[in-house]
């Protein structure tokens, strides 16, 4: 794990544990230092942000992430940004209905998941695929939310750094198992509620198995909350039943939130009747709708509302009748609209999919196979694009044009799989020497092309000096490098082309191991042997 996001996770664990405030004024202190400028950073200062509550700035924090996240060409973080917008988005339109826009956190999503095939931090990856999660489980899609929970617990056990938090990954699976089951009761699909409340079950019996930490126990015992919570409606209601108010006294005793504990009090009433107990149970649902917290979320304030009304008609109730039915017909049309959802979810991700192998062929179609950097038919568009920009009588581009010495001596004594191997060092070996902003390309056979958009004289020289060093540095490898150099106006870049073709030719009538520079007035040559000490003006004399 890279050192910037070993911190990140140690500062996002102090951010949700109470120290909000404190790991801003950190963050922020480290953002304006040099080389602190770190998407990983800029994502504790999200998740403080949102600990603190305050969604707009979240948000507003989650854009400068995704530009720095870009600029670093890290997916995962990339993928961390567009989940965390996703989320936040949703939970801001809840708040203000003219923020709610499903479809824009479903692309968010759908983006996210693309951007992680390619993520190698694992801290990045964790939250990013948790992000996700929370993101579908907000529009109650549980069929994406649960590979998102299980390839974090998984991302999270093959790292010791991060064994600690792998337990919340199965408690979380236990916790949308629940829910899951709780919106089948609700539109009468029983056997498949069962079903969900058995993978609750599983799930929830490894995380107390998997707790760990200062904080143990208590995932332990809501963890076992929810392995009993899942038996009410199967085979073990009077047990069910028993556990339940165990582990309810436990954590309340702990002080854990009344709207953590919420989702429980349906199921111990479920218990209770089944158990032979009905009075019991209505008695407890009851204490339950009077005391249900205002933030349980709309699922466990419905399921709490149904259940009541299911008790209270199972004894004669006219009242409870009808609000029953009326409920069970809202319940059908919330559950259209999340297979609406779904659908569109599915579409979405789909066509992301297609985005992405068509982004992926169109790369492989612009790269060299053999040496993995940019081919011939990406060099020449990259100089239509040079010739043909808004800026282009007014930029300058330098070009290089390598050849390789000794190379038919590579392949004529060690046969054709070592000259294969020597261009592919070669060609590292030259890239390594280039801006992000500059271009290296295979133009055929033994011979490359760079293109320095904006670069002086000077330091072009320095690169070709380097690139010189570079390559009589590879070892077991006798090539050597011819390069012409020449820097000119960029809407007559094809005049730079054929002067600096012909300086590396020039180059190579002089025994090769050199660079060669056209005087653009006099066409005369400057030859360099041995790479400069300095960065002299190389290029802008003449002899």
């Amino acid at each position: 794990m890279p050192d910037p996001s070993r911190r990140a996770a140690r500062l996002l664990e102090r951010a949700q544990a109470g120290e909000a405030d404190a790991v801003l004024a950190e963050v922020a202190a480290s953002l304006g230092s040099p080389g602190g400028d770190l998407a990983c950073m800029h994502f504790v200062r999200v998740v403080a942000l949102i600990v603190q509550g305050d969604l707009r700035a979240a948000l507003a924090a989650v854009d400068v992430m995704l530009r720095v996240a870009e600029r670093e060409g890290s997916n995962g973080w990339v993928a961390c940004a567009l989940a965390t917008r996703a989320g936040e988005r949703l939970r801001l339109g809840e708040e203000d209905i003219g923020e709610y826009d499903v479809d824009a956190a479903l692309r968010d999503l759908s983006a996210a998941e693309s951007a992680l095939r390619a993520a190698f931090d694992p801290v990045a990856a964790v939250n990013a695929r948790v992000g996700i999660a929370v993101g579908y489980l907000q529009l109650r899609l549980y069929e994406l939310a649960g590979p998102q929970y299980e390839a974090a617990y998984a991302i999270s056990a093959a790292d010791a750094e991060q064994n600690g938090n792998r337990a919340m990954w199965l408690f979380n699976l236990a916790e949308m198992h629940l829910h899951w089951a709780l919106e089948l009761y609700q539109v009468g699909q029983v056997a498949e509620a069962e079903d969900h409340t058995a993978c609750a079950e599983r799930f929830a019996r490894r995380a107390a198995a998997e707790a760990s930490g200062s904080s143990a126990d208590t995932w332990r015992e809501l963890a076992l909350l929810m392995a009993a919570c899942a038996r009410a409606g199967r085979d073990d209601p009077a047990g069910a039943s028993v556990d339940i108010e165990h582990y309810l006294a436990a954590l309340r005793s702990r002080g854990i939130a009344p709207s953590m504990l919420a989702f429980s009090w349906s199921f111990r009433a479920v218990a209770l009747k089944r158990s032979g107990k009905p009075d019991e149970a209505v008695r407890v649902i009851e204490e339950a709708v009077a005391t249900l917290p205002a933030d349980s979320g709309w699922l466990i304030i419905a399921a709490t509302h149904r259940t009541h009304a299911v008790l209270l008609a199972a004894q004669g109730s006219t009242g409870a009748t009808v609000g029953l039915s009326y409920g069970d017909t809202l319940a059908a049309s919330l559950w259209r609209q999340r297979q609406h959802t779904l659908h569109t979810a599915a579409t979405l991700k789909s066509l992301e999919a297609l985005r992405a192998q068509h982004e992926q062929a169109t790369r492989a179609a612009d790269l060299d196979p053999l040496t993995g950097i940019a081919n011939r038919r990406a060099f020449d568009r990259a100089v239509r694009r040079a010739q043909t920009l808004p800026t282009a009588p007014n930029a300058t581009v330098t070009v290089l044009i390598i050849d390789t010495d000794k190379f038919k001596q590579i392949n004529d004594t060690f046969g054709h799989p070592a000259g294969d191997t020597a261009l592919r060092a070669i060609a590292q070996a030259l890239s390594a020497q280039l801006r992000d902003q500059d271009l290296i390309a295979r133009l055929g056979g033994d011979e490359f092309g760079a293109l320095l958009p904006d670069a002086t004289p000077s330091a072009a020289a320095t690169v070709a000096a380097r690139m010189l060093s570079a390559v009589r540095a590879l070892p077991d490898c006798p090539a050597t490098v011819s390069i012409g150099v020449a820097t000119g106006p960029a809407i007559a870049l094809g005049d730079a082309l054929y002067r600096a073709d012909q300086a590396m030719y020039e180059a190579k009538r002089a025994g090769g191991d050199a660079i060669r520079s056209p005087h653009r007035e006099t066409h005369r040559y400057l030859i360099h042997h041995e790479p400069p000490v300095a960065e002299p003006d190389v290029l802008g004399r003449s002899f």
